[in-house]
């Protein structure tokens, strides 16, 4: 591989005054970041589908436990997310100032936090998976295929949290392109194990789970190896030490509280699609994991953005970072209609890919429409959570978080209550979560967006 990361990805913007920005370099400069980043994220909700389409020709009761399951498991990665996000934040920052030692070694810290997380989660996981089911409302044969899928995967924590962690920094650095051909890779061989071993070897779905588990530690090893050896190269120590832990984890302390938010929401959406039959659960199941497709594509554009703000800011051109908003969104809204139709025209494809299941394809189909009606106003919000992001504004994103969820509960507790059971029921509820949520979190972060309070500049924020 050619070096640790492409410096030349930043290239001409980062020579451009900051009155002399055109549009056009600017939009080189983000879909330089944005393309292979789209790459790997799409590639990470693959393994979702995957294990969707394979679960799912073993019958409902599975492909319901591993709604319950997977979202477990996301809920958990997400809480972390931060490992990767701060990190991108910090890195790209510090790189923006010219201290490549600084950026390595902040990235060092993130990779031993996340290692750590990922043991003390992975532990906790195996050990309160039947609680964790009967918390979401599972019964019976459905509670017994979701704990059976989480014990399975639970070992493979540790590495997925130390993905996230290795991908931050890559992302700090301008380089996009290796967590592409990671992700890529451990996509492909993710498909291939679960078919081995949920459909050759017949192990049902813990199969599935192991065979995840199997190829996050294989992508860990690899990309910790690339930022391990980058740092070397640098003089950078590697090993842990408490203060940068504690850096670490204070950093990322506000996005954790709101990414918080943004998992309670996830969850209290499926509690609900629980409570409305198993064939609804189901149906879900296959709007969660085409959404996670396309949330993870726009989040792509989000990517780009908190590099290049991040570095804008680190370097103190705050009329760059500001013009890096206003494109990214442009290209988010777009990108988001552009989404739209492609599900809003693909839906009879996707339902039968998940299920031969008629009821569940039924309950499916009303809230996919419903889903992909919505994009374009995802576009908008993930972008903007990428600038203020990168901008390092994470007590404003907690604080917006909260505020979103105290919105949002009305919503869902009034979908628990009132809507009808079936297809009807499940599009009320993608209208809560894709509409009301949404909503709000584009208020929030649109005004804070308009103000100046996140364009402050230099390699930290404080």
């Amino acid at each position: 591989m050619h070096g640790l990361w492409n410096r030349t990805t930043w290239g001409e913007l980062a020579r451009i005054s900051p009155s002399g920005h055109t549009s056009s370099t600017i939009d080189r400069q983000v879909l330089a970041l944005a393309v292979p980043a789209l790459g790997a994220l799409v590639a990470e909700p693959l393994f979702v589908l995957v294990d969707s389409a394979i679960v799912g020709r073993l019958g409902p009761a599975p492909l319901a436990g591993l709604a319950l399951a997977s979202t477990v498991l996301t809920t958990v990665v997400g809480l972390c997310v931060f490992l990767a996000y701060a990190t991108t934040a910090a890195v790209a920052r510090r790189l923006g100032a010219d201290d490549e030692p600084g950026a390595l070694r902040s990235g060092i810290d993130g990779l031993w936090l996340a290692v750590g997380l990922g043991i003390a989660l992975g532990a906790a996981v195996v050990l309160g998976a039947p609680w964790l089911a009967a918390l979401l409302g599972a019964h019976d044969e459905v509670a017994r295929q979701a704990v059976a899928y989480l014990r399975a995967s639970a070992p493979g924590l540790p590495g997925m949290l130390a993905v996230l962690a290795a991908t931050g920094v890559l992302r700090g650095l301008q380089d996009t392109r290796t967590p592409l051909l990671v992700a890529a890779t451990g996509a492909a061989v993710n498909a291939g194990l679960n078919a081995l071993l949920v459909l050759g070897a017949r192990i049902g779905i813990a199969g599935s789970g192991l065979g995840t588990a199997a190829t996050q530690l294989a992508m860990a090893a690899w990309l910790g190896t690339l930022v391990v050896r980058g740092a070397r190269r640098r003089g950078v120590r590697v090993t842990p030490t408490a203060g940068g832990l504690r850096g670490s984890a204070r950093a990322g302390a506000p996005l954790l509280v709101r990414t918080a938010t943004l998992r309670a929401a996830i969850v209290l959406t499926t509690w609900v699609a629980a409570g409305l039959g198993t064939a609804v659960l189901a149906g879900h199941q296959v709007v969660n994991a085409v959404w996670g497709l396309t949330a993870f594509a726009l989040d792509a554009l989000a990517i780009a953005a908190q590099a290049l703000v991040g570095h804008a800011l680190g370097a103190g051109d705050v009329v760059l970072a500001r013009a890096l908003l206003r494109r990214t969104l442009t290209w988010g809204v777009a990108l988001g209609a552009a989404l739209a139709v492609v599900v809003g025209a693909a839906w009879p494809w996707l339902v039968r890919a998940f299920s031969a299941d008629d009821e569940v394809r039924r309950a499916a189909t009303a809230a996919l429409l419903v889903a992909a009606a919505c994009l374009p106003m995802a576009g908008w919000v993930f972008v903007l959570d990428g600038v203020l992001i990168g901008a390092g504004d994470g007590v404003f994103l907690a604080r917006a978080g909260l505020v979103t969820l105290v919105v949002y509960l009305p919503a869902v507790l009034a979908v628990r209550a009132w809507a009808p059971g079936g297809p009807a029921g499940l599009a009320w509820l993608w209208a809560a979560f894709a509409g009301v949520f949404l909503a709000s979190r584009a208020l929030t972060t649109g005004w804070r967006a308009r103000g100046s309070g996140w364009t402050v500049p230099g390699s930290d924020r404080r």
